[in-house]
């Protein structure tokens, strides 16, 4: 499960062997806003859109794995990416993670409070701690509702 975020060398040397139980177990916090209107990639990305502009960011299950963010590296507004290509790091405490484009893009907007407070991610990562805002050209039709995600996630913590 923990494995598609922790692509990197360093970050899976970050994450000790020991600690993967506990981020293999980690689950929305009781409370949790859902959001019909989300979907996600099996990356640990969510995408929700309005009106043509998509706001793109990571899952709980991501920043949870990932640890207490201390940096995000943005890309500049009017950027374009291809789908599956890395459109922004996160430098957490423990390592660097990478975040995918689901599909083709142009970066429209980039929450600039994460700036100033980049522990935002960890502290709200589905609503106020949103990464950037796109709009897609490219097909979005491979992404999950919560449920199929849900079970992706738990279906990864079986393989490892």
């Amino acid at each position: 499960m923990a494995a598609a975020l922790l692509r990197s060398a360093a970050l899976r040397r970050a994450v000790a062997p020991s600690m993967l139980p506990a981020v293999q177990s980690f689950s929305r916090p009781m409370g949790c806003r859902l959001f019909s209107d989300m979907k996600f990639v099996k990356t640990h990305e969510w995408v929700r859109s309005k009106d043509g502009v998509s706001i793109l960011g990571i899952t709980d299950f991501a920043q949870g794995a990932l640890g207490e963010v201390v940096y995000c590296d943005l890309p500049e507004a009017g950027a374009k990416f291809k789908g599956k290509e890395t459109i922004c790091t996160l430098e957490s405490v423990k390592a660097v993670g990478e975040v995918y484009a689901p599909a083709d893009c142009e970066v429209v907007e980039v929450n600039e409070k994460l700036a100033d407070v980049p522990a935002t991610v960890n502290s709200s990562p589905e609503q106020d701690g949103w990464l950037i805002k796109v709009k897609f050209s490219g097909d979005l039709s491979g992404l999950m509702d919560r449920a199929a995600y849900d079970k992706h996630v738990e279906a990864e913590a079986k393989e490892e």
